[in-house]
């Protein structure tokens, strides 16, 4: 007889909150995949470009880790205006041991969220300016807030900025994000204007085409690119990876094919080859972070099947603790 656990999203959101400790768990779940024998295959991508949707499925086996996740992750883009949410999806941890299925994890991509927010986070604490105040937030959806929110837990942050293509869905994002974290938070409708003497600036769209400009970067910023994790996908000017004093990415493997510096390459400006260090890399210390309190860093970050595996086992540990969910006998 093997038992596993159901849990679903009101459950998940009860137990695996944006903190800390979610940010540490990822922050491990990199320097795992710089330093130990990490099998993750490449993301399995399925596109409906007729409804503008797409189905990515990650999953990574981490040494040390008792179990591995296989997440199937649909993002919908055309779905706030069927009143319905973007992104979606669910998660399915396996023992490393045997290979029986231990949690299904039914989230609708929260847990997705807070491991994208929390690998935000991360990049900001080892990339960013200890004395970052100023944000910029590209985008109004879900996971601007959360990025938002995590700066906040790494960072002195005081002010923000957001810019969305939707003014009024940024006002709206902003008056809550102001009264949730107690700091000042405004919507602008020029994107230069928000990006202007900010500290870190994060891009979380699905945008085609790039919405943040080299022109427009000041000495001192930190980049983190979120949206980029697909092929058409193309958040910054391809010039800004050039001009960058250090690019990092999240897996160089991913970030050729998927993400900013994939656009890069193909504008002929980076050598299809070029070696840049990765985020566990730093955090480890085998590769150097921020070489100067003046200088332009940019994360690059596609989303990796180690993040996933890393937030599923938390999500089992801690419901286990608080003997949540639903079990299953088979």
């Amino acid at each position: 007889m093997t038992r596993m656990t159901i849990l679903g999203e009101a459950d998940l959101r009860k137990i695996v909150p944006l903190d800390l400790d979610a940010i540490a768990c990822i922050e491990g779940a990199f320097k795992a995949l710089a330093t130990g024998a990490v099998a993750m295959p490449p993301i399995l991508r399925l596109d409906i470009p007729e409804h503008r949707g797409e189905v990515d499925v990650k999953t990574a086996y981490v040494p040390g880790i008792d179990g591995f996740a296989i997440k199937i992750s649909p993002g919908f883009f055309d779905n706030p205006k069927l009143g319905l949410a973007s992104v979606n999806g669910m998660m399915v941890l396996l023992s490393s041991h045997t290979g029986l299925v231990e949690a299904l994890l039914l989230d609708n991509g929260y847990l997705t969220d807070v491991r994208t927010a929390a690998a935000g986070a991360v990049a900001a604490r080892h990339l960013s300016r200890p004395d970052a105040c100023v944000a910029a937030i590209f985008g109004a959806g879900v996971q601007a807030r959360l990025q938002l929110e995590a700066l906040t837990l790494v960072r002195p942050i005081k002010s923000a900025r957001l810019w969305a293509r939707d003014l009024d869905k940024a006002r709206t994002a902003a008056r809550e994000l102001e009264d949730k974290l107690a700091i000042a938070v405004s919507a602008v409708n020029d994107p230069r204007a928000a990006v202007r003497d900010a500290d870190i600036i994060v891009t979380t769209t699905p945008a085609p085409a790039p919405i943040l400009e080299k022109e427009w970067l000041q000495s001192g910023q930190h980049i983190t690119a979120m949206g980029s994790d697909a092929e058409h996908k193309n958040e910054l000017d391809p010039a800004i990876i050039v001009a960058a004093d250090l690019y990092v990415a999240d897996s160089l493997k991913q970030t050729r094919r998927l993400g900013e510096l994939h656009h890069a390459i193909d504008a002929g400006l980076v050598d299809a080859a070029a070696a840049f260090p990765e985020l566990g890399a730093v955090i480890a210390g085998s590769a150097k972070g921020r070489p100067s309190k003046g200088a332009i860093t940019v994360a690059d970050l596609t989303g990796t099947g180690v993040q996933d595996t890393a937030i599923a086992t938390l999500a089992r540990d801690r419901a286990a603790r608080a003997n949540a969910g639903m079990q299953f006998e088979s």
